[in-house]
């Protein structure tokens, strides 16, 4: 009878697990395993594990792959969460004060060398693009001295055209994450992504040198990142350079701080902005803040401020070739008048509101033209290589031949620079022009973007460019920044978008001129920020950073009424442009609001099937089983007769943990529990730390005997036993809010009754994506999407 008995038992859980099987066959064994739930039901008399509920969801069909730098790539959440296991709570315990005092230095260590680490590379980037651009300018610059006006076109484009390739051949061969914006890529970073940044720093500085309409900044905000990554992973086992000290940074939560850190320090060595580089960080990088972390990142955006003084301090001597005041576009507009009236007003009103027109139109283009790119690239590397070359020509024509267009400008007689400029940069370009006459077009093509920035922003300068230069300007640099975005080339959006913004800006101003007090090299700078606001949708952070670049405190109200408008006038048509990016390449973002028809539904509404859970002290064969035929990242772990008198919920345990102690073997032939010391002997709470760059252990690795299959294992040591819950009918809406405010990964939906199953289900961030929501609930698709900011 017994015999049975144990066959029939033997059977139904067979027949349990061929329905989870079926349920998940088509999930990657790679992806994150997330986006699952709903309950499993436990009978009394075998102990046996029955799908509860299982016609009433299918399983997520939300996309678990996204596109990581220039690859289609599994991803998953990271676990911001802290694990509160017995295991780190008796480490913890163990700690004394000498161990946490070194946890905090070594915390503020971190930051430190973070800044000084970013700070380097971003004056050593300035150094190599301003030196590489300058020769090639200066070559361009005697050939055209001497009349050899067609050598000239070929040294320009050949030189252009041989940077551009080896970017385009370092980025598509070595490191394919290092290309396109790098600003997008800071949610890639936060799923673990390796970085590539010694081919990141040198891919940037020969795009830029390349004469691309693209700037250093986004590459610079990826290598602080990846700086901070690197640092924070604690070393690498595959490379044997693991830190014992640095065993505390073996987290996700650590590691996001330091990459925040990093990013606010990316922004401080690309615009000399280290309020601003804080500012970014908080409003376009981090999902997550504190008090703690704002000291942090503003320590390191210091360190990175003074490092980069202090080699530009140096430079003014002349001791580093063609660098000098230039390269990281600061742009002193202080001696500038900002007196203004309530004319003035009204012309920045129609400025900021036409500004959120091009912006979003800017954005518009940028999606379809990435779309149409991406078509490019899926045909190979070759592909990606014959794109860049084509905008590289491309760039170069427009650079050398547009300024033919422009007539020749007398010097001004009252000015102390010297006209026409002889050499790589100025606003006065002589061109083809003849001794005493200047190319006003030359001026602003054949320059480094940031020596362009700089023309534009000039004060005093009213009748310098032509109306029709700054048309032809405009034009161009808008359609160029669009078609060179997306290539295979390091860049950043806030160059181009600067330069486009300037020159409207000067436009305005040009035109407005008699009218207004204030000069055209202001309305530049203030169309700079109509631009920034309509494709970044930013302002405190975007705000910050200009003023710090330009020295004009004076400028704020005019800088901030500019950048509501034009945000506020761009959100009525589309997204901000990393918003786009970001959904283009499929990541499971979350939005800082709720839609509004998740408040119509409940927690209980979007749970999908099926779950599988543990008991506390689980058979090892079931647990190896369901690591095979699931891509789940954490499962429940319930109690169950004899271990309490009803089925309760104990916790969570993350598939990374359950990996590690099946590889640690301690397992008994009864089911008891062994207590968290018996584990202690065999693990430490560094053992379970998340080793760097994703090189933990696999499932693959293990080694699990058919005779340990039917041993049993405790797993009350590692299961979290606090958990974030929610009874399941918590309006949706909160639950989302809840979910992305607290940084989790998997949000327990409980029951509101008693005497059913003790979970419901578990929610992931796929659970709460559109596609997911709307698949369940097909009637709400005609809700309008709304953006609350």
């Amino acid at each position: 009878m017994e015999g049975g008995k144990n066959e029939l038992r033997s059977e139904g859980r067979k027949k349990a697990w061929n329905n989870v099987e079926n349920m998940v066959e088509c999930r990657g064994e790679g992806m994150d395993g997330d986006s699952y739930c709903f309950g499993v039901d436990v009978d009394a008399d075998d102990g046996m594990r029955q799908p509860l509920l299982l016609l009433k969801r299918d399983k997520n069909t939300t996309s678990q792959i996204a596109v990581v730098g220039a690859n289609l790539c599994p991803i998953e959440s990271l676990d911001y969460e802290i694990v509160e296991n017995d295991l780190l709570k008796e480490d913890w315990r163990s700690m004394d004060r000498v161990q946490i005092f070194h946890y905090v230095v070594l915390k503020w260590t971190l930051a430190l060398m973070i800044g000084l680490g970013t700070g380097i590379v971003g004056f050593f980037n300035n150094l190599a693009v301003e030196n590489i651009a300058g020769f090639k300018l200066l070559l361009t610059s005697n050939l055209m001295l001497e009349r050899r006006y067609f050598q000239a076109f070929a040294a320009y484009a050949g030189c252009n055209l041989i940077l551009a390739v080896a970017a385009s051949a370092l980025c598509t061969y070595i490191g394919p994450a290092a290309a396109g914006s790098a600003d997008a890529k800071l949610d890639e970073l936060k799923h673990d992504i390796e970085c590539w940044h010694l081919k990141l720093i040198f891919g940037s500085i020969l795009g830029v040198s390349a004469g691309f309409v693209v700037g250093k900044e986004g590459p610079m905000v990826h290598t602080g990142a990846c700086i901070a990554n690197l640092l924070g992973q604690g070393g690498s086992r595959k490379y044997h350079l693991t830190w014992r000290s640095l065993r505390y940074f073996k987290n996700d939560r650590d590691r996001r701080d330091l990459i925040t850190c990093g990013a606010a320090a990316g922004v401080a060595a690309a615009f000399r902005a280290p309020v601003g580089g804080v500012l970014f960080a908080l409003e376009e990088v981090a999902s997550w803040w504190r008090s703690a972390l704002l000291w942090r990142t503003f320590f390191t955006t210091a360190v990175v401020a003074v490092v980069l003084r202090a080699f530009i301090e140096y430079c003014r001597s002349g001791k580093c070739g063609l660098f000098g005041n230039g390269g990281l576009i600061m742009f002193d507009l202080s001696s500038s008048m900002t007196t203004y009236s309530s004319s003035d007003l009204v012309a920045v009103i129609v400025l900021g509101t036409i500004g959120g027109v091009f912006g979003s139109l800017y954005n518009f283009f940028v999606d379809k033209i990435v779309r149409t790119y991406s078509i490019v690239n899926e045909r190979g590397t070759i592909f990606k290589i014959l794109l860049t070359v084509t905008i590289s020509l491309l760039t170069s024509c427009c650079s050398y031949g547009l300024p033919w267009l422009a007539s020749c400008t007398p010097c001004p007689t009252d000015i102390q620079e010297q006209c026409p400029k002889i050499g790589r940069s100025g606003n006065f370009k002589s061109f083809q022009c003849p001794p005493g006459h200047y190319n006003d077009l030359a001026s602003l093509f054949l320059n480094t973007n940031d020596d362009a920035i700089r023309n534009l922003f000039s004060g005093g300068t009213d009748n310098e460019f032509y109306i029709s230069t700054l048309f032809i300007f405009f034009t161009s640099v808008y359609f160029l920044g669009l078609v060179t975005y997306g290539i295979a080339v390091p860049s950043g959006l806030f160059i181009p978008v600067i330069l486009a913004g300037a020159s409207y800006g000067r436009i305005v101003g040009t035109l407005l001129g008699p009218v207004t007090d204030l000069n055209a090299g202001l309305f530049a700078l203030l169309g700079a920020a109509s631009f920034l606001g309509g494709t970044m949708r930013m302002t405190v952070s975007v705000c910050v950073i200009l003023l710090e670049l330009t020295n004009d405190l004076l400028m704020l109200p005019l800088v901030m009424l500019v950048l509501l408008i034009s945000k506020t006038v761009a959100d009525c048509f589309n997204k901000g442009v990393y918003d786009q990016l970001v959904k283009m390449k499929g990541l499971p973002y979350l939005e800082a609001h709720a839609e509004p028809y998740m408040r119509h539904l409940v927690a209980g509404d979007v749970v999908s099937g099926p779950l599988v859970n543990f008991s506390g002290v689980e058979k090892v064969g079931n647990i190896v089983h369901a690591l095979k035929v699931t891509g789940h990242n954490g499962f429940p772990v319930v109690n169950e007769p004899p271990f309490s008198n009803a089925p309760e919920l104990v916790g969570l345990v993350l598939r990374s943990h359950l990996i590690i102690l099946l590889h640690g073997k301690k397992f008994t032939k009864e089911r008891v529990p062994t207590g968290v010391t018996d584990v202690l002997r065999r693990f430490g709470a560094f053992d379970f730390a998340k080793a760097g760059s994703g090189k933990g252990m696999k499932l693959e690795d293990l080694h699990i005997l058919e005779e340990e299959m039917e041993l049993y294992v405790d797993l009350y040591p590692i299961t979290n036993k606090s958990p974030y819950t929610v009874v399941e009918t918590m309006s949706l809406a909160k639950a989302a809010v809840l979910f992305r405010d607290l940084g989790l990964r998997h949000l327990l939906v409980v029951p509101k009754t008693p005497g059913r199953h003790p979970i419901v289900g578990i929610l992931t961030r796929h659970d709460f994506m559109r596609e997911h929501v709307i698949g369940l609930f097909p009637h709400f698709k005609s809700c309008k999407q709304v953006t609350f900011k």
